[in-house]
């Protein structure tokens, strides 16, 4: 069972934003209960990539994996449904003429 906790991204500015301004790491770590590699990290991630950091697109989750498998799906469930009305359409046309050379 994993028991780490998950932290949304204007969590981890905000706790940024704090070090920023002048707290110490160990400060911020006590008043979020975080623990300090975690905020190192973020740290990081947001001084060399501002403006992508913490979007959420690193290793996706159990669920949010799951949904993209299914949207994946879906898509091509679609694509073959469409596929196969066409198929018909034409079928019964070409059946349609040989019934009316006879």
């Amino acid at each position: 069972m994993d028991n780490r906790k998950s932290f949304d991204k204007d969590f981890k500015l905000a706790v940024v934003r704090e070090l920023e301004s002048g707290k110490s790491v160990a400060e911020v770590c006590r008043e979020h209960g975080v623990k300090q590699d975690l905020v190192y990290r973020w740290k990081h991630e947001y001084r060399t990539n501002p403006k992508h950091a913490f979007s959420g697109k690193g290793v996706p989750s159990t669920l949010e994996a799951r949904c993209a498998e299914l949207e994946r799906t879906v898509g091509r469930l679609y694509l073959e449904n469409e596929f196969l009305k066409k198929a018909s359409e034409s079928l019964r046309s070409m059946l349609a003429d040989a019934k009316e050379e006879r």
